[in-house]
């Protein structure tokens, strides 16, 4: 079911309509041209990344270096030139040290992004054309197949049975079913994620089929723009160090002012020495200035920006350090942080060898499963469960009669929303006998094994037991035919039941650990994915993350934000979550006093990475967008290392605030003697 938009995502004119299609032709390269210089080029707006001026004016802002600042200006006015140019020395120094570690980390970070160069394949002037992605334009003609990149937001006009894997922007690990546009879905706006929609979105990859595709919105006016707009009205939460340090130089700034008057008052008024009364003030406002501060947190924020760096991540903002060990809540995406992003066939059953673990070594019994699901997939699959037959047939039945590399593929039935199975025929060498092989929703192969309702039954007793821990079932048939002509569907061949195939992705092999030391660190572990309630518990479960508590998104929308604010104190899984709700559940969570920590890859996350005190993107998998938008990058996409780098912070944490209790502990007695002459 696609859930429909209220709201347009780009003005009428920035935007496909219906009386616009230019046919198979598509366009001719002066209206490319025309569009081009019209919308702009296909890419988002302006580099967010900041330039120097930018980054030098921000740092410039934070109040311990204006303190610093103010410190010069006042050993100035006593005339002492050498202090004044010390501290002034250190203004530079600590300006220095973080301007070079966030403009090395954006360097690192644009290494990463020109790791690919997207390009786009188009119909213009009735001709197939290559093009740079930034040059596809409204009215385009997409041209999509098996791992093509979609380049711009489009529906589909013609194509055979392609499906699209989304989760960059749903969190749906699963790849989706797309069918063509009616007339009337040409101009519509709706919602990435679920089955059978005709709309492709810029930044999805194709996993199965081929297909024409007609752009409809490209660059800032795409879903992918969509998301780049709310990012731009987000205001970063203040870090509780930079809190603190707020507060303390609001404190230093009105308590010295004050002393400063005051002794200026009393030595004016009581013995009419007002210079000396004014000198005296400024004596004791110089001594109460904790001006160690700032170098203090430039030197360990730049030494903890290299430790952290030497476990695989970035540092984008040096304040995210000290946040981090602070964190209390870490909220974590499912899809391309927690499993491995690698599905596999973990599970298969047959009615002579029951269920088995996919192992190394297979019994006989099911191996006819993993030789007809392989039949039934892709010679070179995108698809990640046909990936999957492939990879555990390389393992299991490597040099056996069951793979079968020079058998001649005939025909081929693809999937459609009457019948969600797959089949392909096959032709052996030297005979003539074809070998029918289907895959796919266990209740379509019964159907197509025409099996009675007592085995139908037997066999979805064993469906339901796998689908209940979280497995992904697929059903898989096989067939022969003599005939001179194939038949023209699936329901003519005498297909019988070969067995079940239950497939997961799995969970990294880090992960159980490093959520326990989360756990005895005090720091909340929650889940927040586009996923399934059901698949969301078990990766939660085998994690070690508490799975009792769980919000959908639909539950989700049902709140008001203080009644979310209090469902947060003790949800640890959200499902079924689209980007706006991410961000609410992040707002929720800091509103309850919690330092928020969010993880994740897709462009879904990237609202909530801003939001977060501290955005952790994954650098390897990661879009620009996530990265951006992160304080933090993972560069291995290991959710270990994340936490390792927690686990540096509250180090760094902890020391911090041992120096600053030092720096406070000094000025007090220096203070005091300042007073000395006055007293005397």
């Amino acid at each position: 079911m696609v859930a429909r938009a209220r709201a347009r995502y780009a003005p009428r004119e920035h935007r496909l309509s219906a009386n616009e299609d230019h046919g198979p032709l598509g366009l001719t390269a002066d209206e490319a041209r025309a569009r081009f210089a019209a919308d702009g080029p296909n890419e988002l707006p302006a580099d967010r990344r900041p330039n120097l001026f930018a980054t030098l004016g921000r740092v410039l802002r934070e109040p311990m270096l204006l303190l610093l600042v103010a410190a010069g200006a006042l050993y100035l006015v006593l005339g002492d030139v050498r202090e004044a140019a010390t501290l002034l020395f250190f203004v530079v120094v600590v300006v220095g040290i973080t301007l070079r570690q966030e403009r090395k980390s954006e360097s690192a970070l644009a290494a990463l992004r020109d790791l690919s160069s997207p390009r786009a394949a188009v119909v213009r002037d009735g001709a197939k054309r290559v093009i740079p992605g930034r040059e596809v334009v409204r009215g385009d003609l997409l041209i999509l197949s098996e791992g093509d990149r979609v380049s711009a937001d489009a529906v589909l006009v013609d194509g055979e049975h392609l499906s699209v894997d989304e989760s960059l922007l749903t969190g749906e690990s699963v790849p989706v079913r797309k069918r063509r546009a009616r007339a009337d879905e040409l101009d519509a706006v709706v919602r990435p994620g679920g089955d059978d929609a005709p709309q492709c979105w810029s930044g999805t990859l194709g996993v199965r089929g081929r297909g024409h595709a007609r752009v409809v919105a490209t660059g800032a006016y795409s879903e992918l723009g969509r998301i780049g707009r709310s990012l731009a009205e987000l205001e970063p939460e203040p870090t509780p160090l930079q809190r603190e340090v707020g507060r303390v130089v609001r404190i230093v700034a009105f308590g010295g002012t004050a002393l400063c008057l005051a002794l200026f008052l009393a030595r004016g008024l009581g013995r009419g020495e007002w210079l000396e009364g004014l000198l005296a003030g400024i004596a004791l406002a110089m001594a109460l200035l904790p001006e160690e501060f700032p170098v203090v947190l430039s030197v360990f924020f730049a030494l903890g920006a290299w430790r952290i760096a030497k476990s695989g991540v970035l540092t984008r903002r040096l304040a995210a350090i000290e946040a981090l060990g602070a964190a209390t809540v870490l909220c974590t995406d499912k899809t391309g942080t927690l499993p491995q992003n690698k599905m596999r066939v973990a599970e298969l059953w047959s009615q002579d060898g029951g269920v088995v673990a996919a192992g190394s070594a297979l019994p006989e019994a099911v191996h006819a499963v993993v030789e007809y699901g392989i039949l039934a997939s892709q010679r070179d699959p995108f698809d990640p469960m046909e990936v999957a037959f492939h990879a555990l047939g390389r393992e299991t039945l490597a040099g056996t009669e069951h793979l079968h590399d020079a058998w001649e593929l005939a025909r081929e039935y693809p999937l459609s929303p009457e019948l969600f199975s797959v089949a392909h025929v096959w032709i052996e060498p030297g005979g003539t006998r074809r070998v029918g092989a289907a895959k796919g929703a266990p209740e379509a192969i019964v159907d197509l094994c025409h099996m009675d309702a007592e085995d139908a039954e037997r066999v979805f007793v064993v469906v339901r037991e796998l689908a209940g821990r979280g497995l992904r079932v697929l059903a898989v048939a096989r067939a022969f035919f003599d005939g001179a002509e194939l038949p023209p569907i699936q329901h003519d061949y005498a297909f019988e039941l070969v067995g079940l195939a239950a497939l997961a992705d799995p969970l990294r092999a880090d992960v159980p650990a490093a959520v326990a030391e989360c756990r005895d660190a005090g720091i909340r572990v929650v889940m927040i994915t586009g996923d399934h309630l059901e698949t969301a518990r078990r990766i939660a479960v085998v994690g070690g993350i508490d799975a009792r508590d769980a919000v959908t998104g639909p539950e989700l929308d049902a709140l008001a934000d203080a009644e979310l604010a209090e469902r947060a104190r003790t949800t640890t899984i959200y499902a079924r979550v689209v980007p706006e709700q991410k961000l609410r559940i992040v707002r929720a969570l800091q509103r309850q006093g919690e330092v928020v920590a969010m993880t994740g890859d897709g462009v879904n996350d990237a609202p909530a990475l801003e939001a977060a005190h501290i955005g952790i993107a994954m650098g390897a998998r990661g879009t620009d967008v996530a990265r951006e938008a992160a304080a933090l990058v993972l560069t291995e996409d290991d959710f270990a290392s994340m936490v390792a780098a927690m686990r540096l912070g509250r180090r760094i944490h902890a020391n911090l605030r041992r120096a600053m209790a030092y720096v406070v502990a000094v000025h007090v007695p220096i203070a005091g003697m300042a007073l000395v002459p006055v007293l005397a």
